[in-house]
């Protein structure tokens, strides 16, 4: 979501804590995170920063409106992606280690 949405203005602070994630009203293209403990830090423009504790679910539908992805938690760091991405969702994934080449070259095919 960082990756996507506002790694140009996130602050340095935020940045590298692992913890902390971007949420955005549902108006504006909603991201939500669904946690066990939650606490807001801060706000630039229309992203709110929260320090979560226990992430259950992620909540992302892009302003655009061509990306729709729910991920939902499994067992330790892994989880069930659900959803229709753009093209441009795909990089961003991509860049941000959630998806691995071998992944990519699956789906390349039936993209058009």
């Amino acid at each position: 979501m960082i990756t996507s949405t506002c790694r140009s203005f996130i602050p340095n602070d935020y940045q590298l804590d692992m913890s902390v994630f971007p949420e955005r009203a549902r108006d504006l293209g909603t991201m939500y995170v669904e946690a066990e403990d939650k606490e807001t830090l801060g706000r630039v423009n229309e992203i709110s920063f929260v320090r979560v504790n226990y992430v259950l679910g992620i909540i992302y539908n892009s302003k655009s409106g061509h990306t729709q992805l729910k991920w939902r938690h499994v067992r330790g760091d892994q989880g069930r992606l659900s959803g229709e991405a753009s093209t441009n969702t795909m990089v961003n994934l991509y860049e941000a280690g959630a998806l691995d080449r071998s992944f990519i070259r699956t789906i390349a095919p039936r993209i058009q």
